[in-house]
């Protein structure tokens, strides 16, 4: 179910209640979201600093009259969003927008999910890969296409490749997923595994086109990926028409920066948040330094999002129009995760829930409407179990101890006696007697609990301590 969620044959094919715009647009690039003319500038953007909230009573952030690209570096324009609407008609679907009744009560104005985890292939790539393949030449098809991805990208490359007939050969880590790599192949793309991280395995994909012919398929570093992924931004607006805040995470930058183009030149007053795993966060320096800068070693369970360095393209973009940037924690990344389970019965993987994340750590800091864009759902089963269990630790909802008691028959039991008084539901226990740690009359009992929240935790260790038992320490989940 994880890896294939949002499938071409699976549900999420929208509300029903939205179509595509329909307002003539003005004259656009060619069909596949090629560059509009005059859409580049030489020039880099003057902003050095980060990016920050608009004065009030100045013009908003990165207003630009619609259609038209403004005096700073940016590639891609209005005009190439919507030829990038038109190539993905009846390819991508219009993903439903979703309220969370939940969200909305601590922002204090509606939340509004954007389910791009309903996609085809479990996320938005497919947009910005069909709309880049779509844009090349007989001769570039006939070469075929060659891509580097942990899985969302490959999956978005290979679907589209398969319906435009054209060969991929998609390159993966070798620790990539199963579950990933089965749907891949399933997409009709030859799979190579090479290398343990994904710039290795972006490197051998390279070097396999310089070699081959094959033409790269970036997976956002490119202006046709950046208007195929602005798609996402149009739909919103139509959707959402009131809307005040879009929050989105970002990873290399292209879906940020086309959702930024799309609703900044159509609704300049619309506010535009990225969202980063605070552990791989390459924009904030990056914005201060005024260029793409590049992380040593990014981590964070957020692979989606998990990038050492921006993309050229879409930095300029976000550099120029995209309002705040800011970072999530680890736990705020699974509590998150599991709140779009619980609540609104989403299946999100960690990137796609770093805008939730972001909601979360600061609902009164966000103006509504707010749509949070949850980017894909292609989360490994294993992995998934995994960030639930932090997720509820993080909620207080699972506490594991380790803790010591004199071995003697029936110690355990009196153990178990005093949690059942305490309400706490025991998941799991594991009893060692025999470790050069302990004493001859001594044992260890690590336990794994369920439990209803932070209150609870310290009531459960306040009575331990009271019984009498020694608590030697919390176990990480």
């Amino acid at each position: 179910m994880a890896a294939r969620l949002g499938d071409e044959d699976g549900p999420g094919s929208g509300s029903g209640s939205a179509s595509h715009l329909t307002s003539s647009p003005a004259p656009a690039s060619a069909a596949g979201g090629a560059v509009s003319e005059g859409s580049v500038s030489d020039s880099a953007s003057e902003g050095s600093g980060p990016v920050a909230p608009a004065p009030k009573g100045s013009a908003p952030k990165g207003s630009v009259p619609e259609g038209s690209a403004s005096a700073g570096a940016r590639t891609v324009t209005l005009d190439d969003v919507r030829s990038a609407q038109k190539t993905l008609s009846g390819i991508s679907r219009l993903t439903a927008l979703e309220g969370s009744r939940y969200l909305s009560g601590l922002v204090g104005s509606p939340v509004h999910f954007k389910c791009e985890n309903l996609q085809r292939t479990g996320s938005f790539k497919l947009r910005g890969g069909y709309v880049r393949i779509a844009g090349l030449s007989p001769e570039e098809r006939a070469a075929g296409v060659v891509a580097a991805s942990a899985g969302n990208h490959a999956q978005g490359v290979a679907l589209a490749a398969s319906l435009l007939g054209v060969r991929s050969t998609v390159f993966m880590p070798e620790g990539a997923p199963l579950p990933k790599i089965a749907a891949t192949r399933d997409y009709g793309a030859e799979v190579r595994l090479c290398g343990q991280i994904v710039d290795e395995t972006m490197r051998a994909a390279q070097e396999y086109a310089e070699r081959t012919g094959a033409v790269f398929i970036h997976p956002f570093d490119h202006p046709d990926i950046i208007a195929g992924q602005g798609t996402v931004g149009l739909e919103i607006l139509e959707q959402c028409p009131e809307v005040r805040t879009v929050v989105v995470g970002i990873g290399g930058g292209g879906l940020a920066a086309g959702i930024a183009v799309a609703v900044k030149a159509l609704r300049p007053d619309v506010r535009v948040v990225g969202v980063q795993a605070e552990g791989a966060a390459a924009y904030p320096p990056s914005l201060a330094a005024g260029r793409p800068v590049t992380i040593d070693a990014p981590v964070t369970m957020a692979d989606g999002i998990k990038v050492g360095r921006p993309g050229e393209v879409p930095f300029r973009i976000i550099e120029e129009l995209v309002d705040e940037v800011r970072t999530v924690t680890e736990d705020e990344l699974s509590s998150a995760l599991l709140l779009c389970l619980e609540r609104a019965k989403l299946v999100v993987e960690p990137a796609g829930a770093s805008p939730v994340a972001a909601l979360l750590s600061d609902p009164k800091s966000f103006e509504g409407p707010v749509v949070a864009v949850l980017s894909g759902g292609n989360v490994d089963p294993l992995l998934m179990q995994r960030i639930l269990r932090h997720g509820m630790a993080a909620a207080g909802r699972y506490l594991s101890l380790r803790l010591r008691l004199t071995d003697r028959p029936g110690a355990l039991a009196t153990l178990l006696g005093v949690l059942s008084t305490l309400d706490a539901n025991v998941l799991d226990v594991s009893h060692v007697r025999t470790n050069p740690r302990l004493g001859l009359s001594e044992a260890e009992v690590e336990l794994h609990l369920e439990t209803k929240g932070t209150d609870h935790c310290e009531d459960v260790r306040e009575a331990l301590r009271g019984a009498g038992y020694t608590v030697m320490a919390e176990v990480m989940v």
